[in-house]
């Protein structure tokens, strides 16, 4: 069965002039196109340098569909500082149906997240904890990379839309590979990750959609033709070279 949730994205309406957001060539690409810009794979990659709008581009997904600015689930409303933009009010999601589950992940404000479920579960109530269903441990008494995990492993439940903001940033290497494998089984129950990073090892998971945000607009490329999957191979394969350039003076 078909696990997409979101089809694509466009912007209804232009960007007001002197908005930040125009001078980000991947979003203001986005008012110019004849289609939505089509989400046709289980998993969708948005890669590009740090400022080309990737971030930005989820979050306005993440809150377009309901989801708190700074993460949680459809059910989180905490605002611990409004930073987010406005794209979001211009943004359209295209949908073919809506998940039974689904979480927005972004690694800047996972504290906050933690915290507030702290304090939901300090609360009094007659049902059962929210930490229950993320492992039943403080994400505040796990590692950074741990807490992340420990989310995917036990909140996940399949049948969901999952966007994630630079998860790699908590993790090692092998964890990362953990990850892949978390995604690839809920991709099989029916799920759908957007994913903002700079991870050459997230990016290889198969027949993934890679979108590339730069200064030329938004585009789709191959892994391998990627500069993360480049660099990262040139590197590896002759580190002490890459590293006299590097430092040459």
């Amino acid at each position: 069965m078909d696990g997409r949730y979101i089809m694509g994205i466009y912007l209804r309406e232009s960007l007001p002039e002197g908005s930040y957001l125009r001078a980000l060539p991947a979003i203001r690409a986005l008012e110019g196109r004849a289609e939505p810009l089509p989400f046709d794979a289980d998993v969708t990659f948005l890669v590009g340098e740090n400022g080309s709008g990737k971030s930005t581009l989820l979050e306005a997904i993440a809150v377009s569909c309901g989801f708190n600015a700074e993460g949680g689930t459809r059910n989180f409303s905490f605002s611990t500082r409004s930073t987010h933009s406005n794209l979001w009010e211009y943004l359209t999601v295209a949908r073919r149906r809506y998940p039974k589950d689904g979480f927005f992940l972004r690694s800047e404000s996972f504290y906050n997240v933690a915290t507030n479920i702290d304090e939901m579960d300090e609360a009094p109530s007659f049902g059962p904890r929210i930490i229950d269903s993320y492992g039943g441990v403080s994400l505040h008494q796990q590692s950074h990379g741990e807490s992340f995990l420990s989310l995917v492993q036990h909140r996940f439940g399949g049948q969901g839309l999952y966007l994630l903001d630079e998860p790699e940033s908590a993790l090692s290497p092998s964890r990362q590979l953990t990850l892949l494998g978390q995604m690839h089984l809920l991709a099989g129950e029916e799920s759908q990750f957007i994913v903002a990073t700079h991870s050459p090892i997230l990016m290889a998971y198969p027949g993934a959609r890679i979108y590339l945000l730069d200064c030329e607009g938004i585009r789709p490329v191959a892994y391998k033709e990627t500069e993360h999957y480049q660099l990262t191979r040139r590197f590896l394969e002759d580190p002490e070279r890459m590293l006299r350039y590097l430092f040459e003076d």
